[in-house]
């Protein structure tokens, strides 16, 4: 039987959480060629070390970071830390010799994703960032109709993220809400991977962006009875033009932590002149094609359980984050083995560090009020 793969879990939060229970169900995948095992958590918290005492075969859990990189019996170390801390822990990882799969937005800033970028490509290590909501069916369905080019002549795409947790202004305030440890790039950081890494995989990397950038709230509870500053953007608006056969096309990224109605919607719009297509995971299981004809008429598609890899779960019932965050981690790891082929990927370095290449032209636009260039891919 092939060895499994040994996963070291760094940062103990929700995603981390996410991670043992996606690894804890590995079997879901249904003849999958490389097995894979959660072996040793990492958090400062003793809060957030004790649920992972509840999960088995987890043989070390520390509060150090350094421990678990010096074990040599792990292979893959996913990291999930406020993005401050996104670089040092990084190279440490790629110092220990060990393949990392990495959380958004992949450094603090674009220097940051820079610099890890390279140390990714000076250690061979195998290295991607995470994105779980392009693993939905219906996403990955209209990854394939915009792909397979015919939707004819491209009139406009719009892709986003929308929040609304952050409507309660009585909300205490977190790393999130501060530039200091979410970066300057605020919002974009924490939802803008996520909106851009089907478009950037079909190749539409936008030239030119004017961004419209909201702070909403600009204080809120400390958790000690005082109040804490919030300097971090809520909501981002990123006009951007990208060149799709020779022609510019409007592609608009609509990013908010504060969208009234919406607990956690990723959305993806694609409209051509033969056709079109939207897919939202407000409701999973539905896909809207467009094909023109005599009358105007949108076709409903009630999807079934159709993941890029195949599972036990039978295609009748619907699919949910536990199941997409699952499936990515069977593309980081299928790719990581060299079994992907053409199925979809993880987010690459390459692809990390060019979100951050808009990012920091969308601050300059927004600061500006004027269009900026975004350099060329």
């Amino acid at each position: 039987m092939t060895r499994p793969v040994r996963v070291g879990i760094i940062g103990g939060g929700l995603m981390g959480r996410e991670v043992a229970s996606a690894l804890s169900r590995w079997f879901v995948l249904d003849q999958y060629p490389v097995p894979a095992e959660l072996v040793a958590v990492c958090d400062v918290a003793e809060k957030q070390r004790e649920w992972f005492r509840q999960v088995h075969g987890v043989q070390l859990i520390t509060e150090d970071h350094g421990a678990l990189l010096d074990r040599g019996d792990i292979d893959v170390v996913y990291v999930a830390v406020p993005h401050h801390l996104h670089e040092a822990i990084y190279l440490d990882v790629l110092r220990s010799g060990k393949d990392l799969l990495a959380e958004k937005p992949f450094g603090i800033d674009l220097k940051a994703a820079r610099t890890v970028r390279e140390a990714a490509q000076r250690s061979g290590r195998f290295v991607r960032c995470s994105s779980e909501f392009p693993y939905f069916p219906g996403a990955q369905r209209a990854y394939q109709l915009a792909s397979a080019g015919g939707l004819g002549k491209l009139l406009e795409i719009r892709a986003g993220f929308h929040h609304s947790s952050d409507l309660d202004p009585t909300k205490p305030a977190n790393w999130k809400r501060q530039v200091l440890t979410c970066g300057a790039i605020g919002v974009m950081g924490d939802l803008g991977i996520h909106a851009v890494h089907i478009p950037f995989r079909l190749g539409w990397y936008p030239r030119r962006v004017y961004a419209q950038l909201q702070k909403i709230y600009h204080e809120r509870p400390d958790g000690k009875g005082g109040m804490a500053p919030c300097d971090t953007w809520d909501n981002a608006l990123l006009h951007t033009d990208v060149v799709i056969d020779g022609a510019e096309v409007p592609m608009r990224l609509e990013l908010k932590r504060l969208a009234p109605g919406e607990t956690n919607t990723w959305f993806l719009e694609v409209l051509g002149t033969d056709g079109g297509v939207k897919y939202s995971t407000k409701a999973p299981k539905t896909l809207w094609t467009f094909q023109r004809g005599r009358e105007q008429s949108w076709q409903r598609t009630d999807l079934g359980f159709h993941g890029v890899f195949p599972t036990i779960t039978g295609g009748i019932f619907e699919p949910g984050f536990p199941d997409c965050i699952l499936q990515m981690w069977a593309a980081f790891m299928a790719e990581r083995g060299g079994v992907l082929r053409e199925r979809f990927g993880c987010v690459t370095p390459e692809e990390a560090v060019r979100s951050h290449e808009l990012f920091a032209a969308a601050l300059q636009s927004h600061a500006e009020k004027r269009a900026v260039e975004v350099p060329d891919p």
